[in-house]
């Protein structure tokens, strides 16, 4: 094999292969010497048969695994000696090959960059701690009252406002005709809780027992059923019974209901599950700092490839969220890879380079620092999927069992998490009490934060952004990170 370096400038590589043709004539013969061991061929006993006789029946698609075969093997050997660890899967070109000619193919690659994490010294971090006060347990409280209210029947001149419930006969028309799903009796509909189609229960307001409303709405663009997605309808109502709600008592009766035992039960329950709502937050807020901390200490070349694979993340992303809300409509997409907004693009651009940046790192400090990701918290996280399905959890087990890459993209979170957990051990942590409302608004605005330049439509001007290093989140990674030498598989898309 010769090799010859037609390009190196920053992480590009591109080289030209060159395989002479005895090599590939003794790949050849002895894929044919395998074959005619086993070949039953009229007129000969197995392994009898001659050599040309088997190169003029299956010497052409032998020749295709030989050139195949000799590809491969040659361009993991190229990397081996030169000690190049490449980003994505290489480009390789052949150039036109004839028999008994020497093969030739060009090589090109991005390579993973060396990041110098030897003298990594953890940053100073500030966490952020909320307490959970009885005033907390006791908005719970009132929230779980609300939530078991009952109605009672209204007196029959009562007129239903919000907070109400109207028990209703109905049936939608659109252009006249009823439709299927649109008829229902008897059925007890709250007044402003946002169950029905918008704007059908604000003009229910105001009607009382006995009266006959007509209802008219238009079907959001993006309904459930694509029948009725952005039609106007009419339903005709009858309100049979206005009824007020009576929130439930806040006592040993409402805990009992609940499955526990009394109240001071509940009130235990409650403080125990916002301790860890709360501990989740602050584990996100501190894992931000962090995160925006390494991206100001750390600056070096990321592959251009996974950066675009990043963008296109990001784009698949803007596309789903604006389709999802209605904001769009697929043909505002059609033949568009990016906004057409160059400061826009630009600006997505950056933050994919961020996100593949801190991916890189991670993936380096984790490596350096031996952390693993045992099989039995990948398994877990298989369970964990399978629940999600009920009845197919066979099927899902198998799924990842024969799915080398869908196990990998399971380990990658798991293996970011633990790389975060250990720059977390090492750092000095100064920790600051915080009101629960704090630290929610904190980890609120991060969010939306976040959520902010894959929330548009794509015919909309863009609003105000946060800066490109504010722009991943803690579960965010590049869309497709390789694994450094001994590092697990990286995700193959970003969470989000």
């Amino acid at each position: 094999m010769q090799i010859e370096e037609l390009l190196n400038k920053g992480l590009k590589r591109e080289f030209k292969v060159t395989v002479a043709a005895s090599d590939l004539d003794a790949r050849l013969d002895k894929i044919l010497e395998e074959f005619r061991a086993t070949a039953r061929i009229k007129g000969f006993r197995p392994g009898k048969a001659p050599i040309s006789l088997l190169r003029k029946m299956h010497g052409e698609r032998a020749k295709g695994q030989v050139i195949s075969e000799t590809m491969q093997e040659t361009s993991t050997k190229l990397f081996e000696e030169k000690s190049l660890r490449p980003a994505l899967r290489p480009e390789v070109e052949m150039g036109d090959y004839k028999d008994g000619s020497d093969l030739e193919y060009t090589l090109k690659v991005e390579l993973l960059p060396e990041v110098d994490v030897e003298k990594f010294k953890a940053p100073a971090l500030e966490r952020w701690i909320a307490e959970v006060s009885d005033a907390d347990i006791e908005t719970t409280l009132e929230r779980i009252a609300s939530q078991q209210k009952s109605f009672k029947a209204a007196a029959k001149t009562a007129k239903a406002k919000s907070g109400d419930a109207v028990l209703i006969d109905y049936v939608g028309r659109i252009d006249g005709e009823a439709f299927s799903g649109g008829t229902a009796e008897g059925h007890q509909l709250e007044l402003g809780s946002g169950t029905f189609i918008p704007g059908f229960e604000d003009q229910l307001i105001g009607a009382k027992a006995g009266e006959e409303k007509i209802v008219k709405v238009t079907f959001p663009a993006q309904y459930q059923s694509a029948d009725l997605a952005g039609k106007e309808a009419e339903f005709t109502v009858t309100v049979q019974e206005v009824r007020t709600a009576t929130e439930a008592k806040v006592d040993d009766e409402m805990a009992k209901n609940l499955g526990l035992d009394d109240l001071a039960a509940l009130k235990e329950t409650i403080k125990s599950q916002l301790e860890n709502d709360n501990n989740g937050l602050t584990r996100a807020h501190m894992k931000r700092a962090l995160l925006d901390a390494l991206a100001d200490e750390y600056s070096f070349e990321v592959p251009a490839g996974m950066v675009d694979l990043e963008y296109k993340q990001i784009w698949e992303q803007i596309k789903r969220d604006a389709l999802m809300s209605g904001e769009a409509k697929p043909e505002d997409f059609e033949g568009k890879d990016g906004p057409e907004d160059a400061a826009e693009a630009e600006e997505f651009r950056s933050i994919a380079e961020r996100r593949v940046r801190l991916g890189l790192l991670l993936s380096e400090i984790g490596v350096k620092n031996e952390v693993q990701v045992t099989q039995e918290e990948v398994n877990r996280r298989i369970i964990e999927e399978a629940r999600r399905y009920p009845g197919q959890e066979a099927q899902v087990f198998e799924f990842y069992q024969k799915n080398e890459e869908a196990r990998a993209q399971l380990r990658a979170p798991i293996f970011e998490e633990k790389v975060v957990d250990f720059v977390i051990e090492q750092s000095k942590v100064t920790d600051k009490t915080v009101t629960r409302e704090e630290l929610d608004a904190a980890v609120r605005a991060i969010d939306e934060e976040d959520a902010n330049p894959v929330k548009k439509p794509a015919k909309k001007a863009a609003a105000k952004k946060p800066a490109a290093k504010k722009a991943d989140t803690a579960e965010k990674a590049p869309a497709k990170k390789p694994a450094a030498k001994k590092a697990p598989a990286k995700k193959a898309a970003a969470k989000k």
